[in-house]
């Protein structure tokens, strides 16, 4: 028997990277799950016999994360748990980019999860056993890096709107937050470069190395879980315990002791 067993779950870009991982942590725990993304994966996720069930959907079109919403109430009967995955923003030179540009990485960052969770919160509302919103942040909300100005600030909109809806949801519904660190996906080299610079990205992280998505999916099933029951409005943040700060990485004095 798994933790979440007789639950449904919708996770939005569940089509590929972390998203994907994060709908078969699911489904291997006993969710019947629903993914969505603008284009129809290859292979699903999958978990054993079961597979994730996909819907064509642009939550950043609000009528199409309601139908998303919909689309899992009819198919399934309920909807427990709503994890706002989709993201991400291209490398962009703030003085120049383009104000289209801007416009979609807040409306693909911010108002997605917005309006994914007023559409999941109104069912959530009327059900029993209420239902469970977890939002995928960023370390960039509160450690901004150059070329990532529209994406930080709109993950640091993200991290404010989970504790607000947090406040306005509850008991009912809780909404919480993963704050995903440093993570290799199949991205991973156009953000941190070759093998040698992804080495040397993960020697400045006290876990000595960058997460994989399998990291961010367990702490989704953990909020999830009957385990989370009490915890809302809360920020879990898996990052291997931050980076450490450049001007330290010359002398290296907080590495004694460690394996290279």
């Amino acid at each position: 028997m798994g933790e979440l067993d007789g639950k449904v779950a919708i996770v939005t870009g569940g089509t590929r990277g972390i998203g994907a991982v994060i709908a078969a942590r699911l489904l291997g725990a006993g969710a019947s799950v629903v993914i969505c993304g603008r284009g129809k994966p290859d292979q699903p996720p999958v978990a054993g016999e079961v597979t994730a069930e996909f819907v064509a959907a642009d939550v950043r079109e609000p009528e199409q994360a309601a139908a998303l919403v919909d689309y899992a109430v009819d198919r399934f009967g309920r909807l427990d748990i709503a994890v706002n995955n989709a993201g991400g923003s291209p490398n962009a030179d703030a003085a120049t980019v383009s104000p289209r540009f801007v416009a979609k990485v807040v409306a693909l960052n911010l108002l997605a999860p917005f309006y994914v969770a007023q559409a999941a919160n109104a069912v959530m509302q009327r059900q029993a056993g209420g239902g469970i919103i977890i939002n995928i942040g960023s370390v960039v909300a509160d450690h901004p890096a150059p070329g990532v100005a529209a994406y930080a600030a709109a993950k640091g909109g993200l991290t404010v709107l989970t504790r607000s809806l947090a406040l306005e949801f509850g008991p009912k519904v809780r909404v919480n937050q993963v704050t995903a660190g440093l993570v290799q996906t199949e991205m991973a080299g156009d953000y941190y470069g070759d093998e040698q610079g992804q080495r040397a990205v993960a020697a400045l992280i006290p876990a000595g190395r960058m997460a994989v998505p399998g990291d961010i999916a367990d702490a989704c099933l953990l909020l999830s879980s009957p385990l989370a029951g009490y915890v809302n409005g809360a920020e879990l943040r898996v990052d291997g315990g931050g980076e450490i700060p450049g001007r330290f990485a010359v002398a290296r004095p907080w590495s004694a002791g460690r394996p290279e």
